[in-house]
């Protein structure tokens, strides 16, 4: 990954990048410490013992390498850009039109869209990653009548990256209020079982040419083939920063929106969305806070006390930009 070789010379071929280089100690630390025993103890010179790959020396070289990636090449690490709730509005309204009364020369079909609205808001609301919504299975979402009448979501996932041996809290959603629509998993997860007619396995199956899901084979919608669905849905509502947004664009965009709209504090966000909270690594500011994501306010307006309200809260029932 570095700009000269093991002997000092120029190298002729591209160098790899600093997140690839990331990853590649990962690799190493973890090939280490679990395929070799070694653990996650820090390496020790004089005695062999410990993790090769979490000696000072190798701490060193790649604090220099992230160093040198910056200041000659300008790289920086960039998350993929947060979904918006605004753009999950638009996403919504142009699919529910184009469910409708589909285009002559739609891409895709009314399925698909169903389809797609479904893995938005689960991806958005329950902070999932795209694999795990994928992965989802018919015996793992039930749905239930409360005793106010509203109508429940539970989703008992069976793997998580995060919780790799067991204890996976379930996920009890409520039908979100008409206005929240667009949001809202009960209606869309609901909408897209009833038409898909899907009552075994994988939920979201792969699509044959006529964008309707493959019943016999019991393939799940790739995450690849997701991110091009996806993409193509940007392009329909005219957003061009299409490689901006990555398939961990819901989950950053829903964690933002737990924060900022419905100010869930960090630890109720941490507990919700299965994130540690041992907050002396801050894994989740990096979810919140990133330079890619777009601005939540004009820098001409942070001291503009004129500025038009914002709209206005259902909950709170106030529109000023302090509520």
């Amino acid at each position: 990954c570095d700009d000269v070789d093991m002997y000092g010379k120029p190298r002729t071929d591209a160098a790899c990048s600093w997140s690839q280089a990331s990853k590649m100690r990962s690799a190493m630390t973890k090939g280490f410490g679990v395929d070799c025993g070694r653990g996650s103890v820090r390496w020790n010179s004089a005695t062999g013992e410990g993790n090769p790959s979490l000696s000072l020396l190798i701490a060193s070289y790649c604090r220099g390498l992230h160093r040198r990636k910056v200041q000659l090449h300008g790289e920086t690490p960039t998350s993929a850009r947060a979904v918006t709730e605004t753009t999950m509005r638009e996403l919504f309204l142009h699919n529910v039109q184009a469910m409708r009364s589909p285009p002559e020369d739609d891409w895709c079909g009314p399925l698909l869209r169903m389809c797609l609205q479904a893995i938005y808001s689960l991806s958005f609301v329950c902070l999932l990653r795209v694999d795990e919504v994928l992965k989802i299975q018919a015996h793992e979402i039930s749905f239930n009548e409360e005793s106010d009448g509203s109508t429940t979501l539970e989703l008992f996932l069976s793997f998580r990256k995060t919780h790799q041996y067991g204890d996976i809290k379930p996920f009890i959603i409520r039908m979100f209020p008409e206005h929240m629509a667009h949001l809202c998993p009960v209606r869309a997860v609901a909408k897209w079982i009833s038409h898909s007619q899907i009552k075994t396995g994988f939920i979201f199956r792969k699509m044959n040419k006529n964008h309707l899901p493959i019943i016999l084979k019991q393939s799940p919608l790739t995450a690849e083939k997701f991110l091009e669905y996806f993409r193509n849905n940007l392009v329909d509502i005219q957003n061009d920063c299409l490689h901006s947004y990555g398939t961990h664009s819901f989950r950053r965009g829903g964690c933002q929106w737990l924060s900022v709209e419905l100010r869930w504090p960090l630890r109720q966000i941490c507990e919700y969305g299965g994130w540690s909270t041992d907050f002396s690594h801050l894994t989740i500011v990096k979810y919140l806070i990133s330079w890619n994501d777009n601005p939540t306010m004009s820098r001409k307006d942070f001291f503009n006390f004129n500025r038009k309200p914002a709209l206005r809260c259902y909950s709170c029932n106030r529109c000023c930009h302090c509520a």
